[in-house]
């Protein structure tokens, strides 16, 4: 009881008592000022932006996940050590670190700087280098979540569909996806909590243009660092509502797998 106790007082500190003071603040000044605050037109712009990243991001990620967890776990090859490596380095470098990469490369005075710019082409601070960013620190969740369990499923029935003379994608669509597939969507959901919640990258690649470059993460920022509360903590109290769902969806794959393992 002694454990639960300190636990639930841990939870009600780091997690219940921000919820409300968020909630609070995004409504403290009555329902109305709250969805005009959601309803401005640089808020729709920023929550229009973190869409469209999240609707791109998450796809390619998913992917890039599924390809590179099938020939990590299901395949012997030169540079497998290396592949394993890249995919858990945006989980040890910063984001800042990673959004400074692409604006040393891309940026006008970056490597690929010039040429952009003679093709009126423009990568930073629009969105395409916010794409990048978001790309870069997402990568890693739905392979990390794949690869653990392509590994102990083995190789037995992928080489058992071989032998029966099934060809690649038959045996991935047949044999592969049906026994990942909760595994695999336990890792989109992933990437897209941090697709739309990232801050660092995209803040150094992003330029703050309010109203073009602003995704919510920023525009919240934006909005209390101009001492706009109701505003910052309408766009916060968002944000935490696509996280709880996000949560929920988590815990609903979790329980299913659960029930279907027992079974």
């Amino acid at each position: 009881m002694l454990l639960i106790g300190i636990s639930l007082v841990f939870l009600a500190v780091i997690l219940v008592v921000p919820v409300i003071s968020v909630l609070g603040y995004a409504f403290s000044r009555g329902l109305g000022v709250y969805l005009g605050a959601l309803l401005a037109p640089d808020t729709l712009a920023a929550i229009r932006l973190t869409l469209i990243t999240a609707v791109i991001v998450v796809p390619v990620n998913t992917v890039f996940g599924v390809a590179a967890a099938w020939a990590i776990a299901k395949f012997d090859f030169r540079g497998k050590q290396l592949l394993i490596t890249l995919i858990d380095l945006p989980f040890s470098v910063s984001p800042v670190i990673a959004g400074l990469v692409f604006v040393l490369l891309f940026g006008a005075q970056g490597w690929f700087g010039p040429w952009l710019r003679d093709h009126d082409l423009q990568v930073v601070y629009a969105l395409p280098g916010i794409v990048l960013a978001t790309l870069l620190v997402t990568f890693p969740y739905v392979a990390r979540e794949l690869i653990p369990i392509m590994q102990l499923q083995g190789r037995e029935a992928e080489e058992a569909a071989v032998s029966l003379g099934a060809g690649g994608w038959t045996i991935f669509f047949r044999v592969t996806l049906p026994s990942i597939r909760l595994g695999l969507l336990y890792g989109v959901i992933l990437c897209n909590a941090r697709a739309m919640g990232e801050f660092g990258a995209v803040a150094v690649v992003s330029g703050h243009i309010r109203g073009l470059t602003t995704t919510m993460p920023l525009q919240a920022q934006v909005l209390y660092d101009e001492y706009d509360l109701v505003g910052a903590f309408a766009v916060a109290s968002l944000l935490m509502l696509l996280a709880l769902f996000t949560l929920i969806l988590k815990t609903m794959v979790e329980a299913f797998g659960t029930r279907r393992r027992r079974a």
